[in-house]
């Protein structure tokens, strides 16, 4: 009898012991997240979306080992509202981030010497604590949370680590790289180790060291770059490869057009900013080689987007993201889509998809991958993409953008709503609104609204009673507005500022140009 019950025991004991190991089996065949996100950068502003400028052999591997969204959305044309939605999965108007934090409102708008017709109203200045975020969900769901780099949903009270990431590497307040990409850099989350260090290669090497700490569990890692922020820096190596890249393609005579506000640039042709591009090609390159040499690519899904369009005016007027019109801070094409790649390495790769998505959807899209239970409460704008990415459908459903603003790169106070291939943008100055067609007119160059009435109703009243359901806020008419003073004001941009423009384009281009403030002075690209 007893030797009955040892053996018992023992039975007993292994089926608990093999219970144990294939539980932890399970969890190790969790799969990672790694998460990275641009900080301005343009549709096309990568080798595989068509430039032929800019190289960008490790972005476009992900990019090529996974589906690649052709109609992929941020969802503001500025940055601190689009990161708020990726982490909440509310659309801007819902979570009141509705302009980059710090940006002036109310009379204060005045101070920029625009003369403007309205003045832009007030904004939620944090990422609200009340909600659960993205990395909270996947804390939730047994993951390690890390952040590295640009954080600016947020002062202190209201950082990474507020917010659900267990580690916090850079992320603040501030939304550029204070004291530039070459050490000694400010930062109070990540100091640096030597003069001329590259904050955009530290920001990788912060990412590849947590991975390399944390092979053995499932982890959220979120790669935030600065780069390519302004200000638009890079290695003298890399400018002088770029500069004869432009002179070999050839330069053209003229690289500006007039916007409404500002000169938009019209070709790629930025030795500097191309460099910058590249340098943070080399960062993800980091991260993708850590992946492949620890084993873990084959279970690690890889995301790649931008939080906005690429700057083609205003800030360092750095790309232009032709055939999209416009760029950062606009209501148009170039404002808004962006490089929208998900890689899942037991999906095929290779694939293109040609629905509209944006970026609330990451949030269901990760947690569904993840095996993670969806939380259609928080992320309410947002849906998975999962059906897409195992190449079925969707629901048609319309995207809605809500900018009350003016901003620093020349685009207008407006809301938009996509429904189809259908857009319409309503404009707060005048009350004007546009409709394209984006299937055949992709640079809208043509609007239809005339020729569409009962549609432009239709959408509208759609675009509005959202915006009425989440209480969203307008601009109001500045009533010491000046329109002499503001024709005034557009003569000079026309007249003066972009013909400077024109020529420092020249002059960064020249052999013998020299930038006379040493931030190329350090050799130091990958180390």
């Amino acid at each position: 009898m007893k030797t009955k019950r040892t053996l018992f025991s023992i039975l007993l004991f292994t089926a608990v012991l093999l219970m144990g190991c294939t539980q932890q089996e399970t969890e190790k065949r969790k799969p990672n997240v790694l998460f990275i996100l641009a900080d301005d950068f343009g549709y096309h502003d990568l080798s595989c979306m068509g430039s032929r400028f800019y190289e960008t052999p490790n972005i476009d591997k992900i990019a090529h080992g996974g589906m690649i969204f052709t109609e992929g959305y941020a969802t503001c044309q500025v940055c601190s509202p689009s990161r708020a939605s990726i982490m909440s999965g509310k659309f801007p108007a819902r979570h009141g981030i509705t302009d980059w934090i710090g940006a002036k409102t109310g009379t204060a708008w005045r101070e920029q010497g625009r003369f403007n017709k309205l003045l832009p109203p007030e904004y939620t200045h944090h990422l609200q604590h009340e909600y659960i975020t993205l990395p909270e969900a996947m804390k939730e769901a047994g993951y390690k949370t890390f952040f590295a780099g640009k954080w600016h949903i947020g002062d202190k009270g209201s950082w990474p680590e507020d917010h659900g990431f267990d580690i916090n590497k850079g992320g603040w307040d501030v939304g550029s790289p204070k004291g530039g990409y070459f050490a000694p850099w400010k930062n109070p989350n990540l100091d640096y180790k030597e003069a001329g260090e590259n904050l955009t290669m530290r920001l990788a090497k912060e990412t590849a060291n947590f991975i390399r700490e944390n092979k053995d569990t499932s982890f959220f890692a979120y790669l935030s770059f600065y780069a390519v922020h302004g200000p638009i820096q890079s290695t003298q190596e890399k400018w002088a490869k770029y500069r004869q890249k432009a002179e070999e393609i050839g330069i053209a005579k003229k690289g500006y057009e007039m916007g409404h506000f500002l000169p938009i640039r019209q070709v790629q042709d930025n030795p500097v900013y191309a460099g910058l591009v590249e340098s943070m090609d080399d960062a993800v390159g980091e991260v993708l080689k850590t992946l492949e040499e620890l084993g873990l690519d084959e279970n690690t899904i890889v995301v790649f987007t931008s939080d906005n369009g690429g700057v083609a005016a205003g800030d360092g007027f750095a790309t232009s993201n032709l055939p999209l019109r416009a760029g950062k801070g606009y209501q148009f094409e170039g404002g808004i889509r962006e490089p929208y790649f998900i890689k899942v390495p037991w999906l095929a790769g290779g694939q293109k998809c040609d629905v509209p998505v944006t970026g609330t959807d990451f949030y269901p899209t990760i947690l569904e991958l993840a095996g993670a239970n969806l939380k259609p409460q928080e992320h309410q704008d947002g849906v998975s993409l999962v059906p897409l990415l195992n190449g079925g459908t969707i629901a048609e459903r319309p995207l809605i953008w809500h900018y009350p603003h003016y901003g620093n790169q020349g685009g207008e106070p407006s809301s938009i709503i996509r429904e189809g291939d259908w857009k319409l943008i309503h404009y707060y100055e005048d009350g004007r609104q546009e409709l394209y067609n984006l299937k055949s007119d992709l640079q809208e160059t043509t609007n239809v609204a005339g020729e569409n009435e009962e549609l432009v109703v239709q959408m509208s009243d759609k675009l509005f009673a959202f915006l009425k359901e989440v209480n969203a806020k307008y601009p109001v008419k500045d009533p010491e507005y000046n329109e002499e003073l503001e024709l005034k004001h557009l003569k000079k941009v026309r007249e003066v500022r972009m013909v400077g423009l024109e020529k420092y384009r020249k002059k960064i281009l020249s052999e013998d140009f020299d930038p006379q403030n040493g931030w190329w002075g350090s050799k130091v690209t990958n180390d």
